[in-house]
């Protein structure tokens, strides 16, 4: 994964391991408050969210263990590689979007990171400046020239 991309799931769980098992621990203790437990439906409620977030909380701690992390700064070829902001012309309509190339777990098409499995990316990856990627998209083939790639 990215170095951005990292910090992104790191403040994540900083933000679940304090604020919300904090807010969590405080709806369990009011709904306790209101008696019985068997019946206490606010009480399920927040002891369902309390193990969503633990569960959650252990899915970050193992990513990022596992994560090998690249600062696309770092990085200095003339290809795309994993990190990888690409400029590209689409050849069907002319259009130039915006991509990098980021981890599964970073990947958000409305920011312009694409995931490094997904059809475009697996296209671009290997080829340099005024290729032409061909994607295998679900609505058929499109053609992609590469402008520009930067490594930011």
């Amino acid at each position: 994964m990215t170095k951005q991309g990292a910090e992104a799931l790191r403040r994540e769980l900083e933000y679940l391991k304090g604020e919300k098992r904090r807010r969590i621990i405080a709806a369990i203790e009011e709904a306790r408050a209101h008696g019985d437990l068997s019946e206490n439906a606010e009480y399920h409620a927040a002891k369902e969210e309390q193990s969503l977030n633990e569960g959650r909380i252990k899915e970050l701690e193992d990513k990022l263990a596992r994560a090998h992390i690249i600062d696309p700064a770092t990085i200095d070829v003339d290809r795309v590689v994993f990190g990888a902001t690409v400029t590209l012309i689409d050849l069907d309509s002319g259009t130039e979007v915006r991509y990098q190339i980021v981890g599964v777990d970073e990947a958000d098409i409305d920011a312009g990171k694409v995931s490094i499995t997904s059809p475009i990316a697996r296209a671009l990856i290997g080829k340099e400046e005024g290729d032409v990627a061909v994607v295998q998209a679900p609505n058929g083939e499109r053609e992609y020239e590469i402008q520009s790639i930067e490594y930011i």
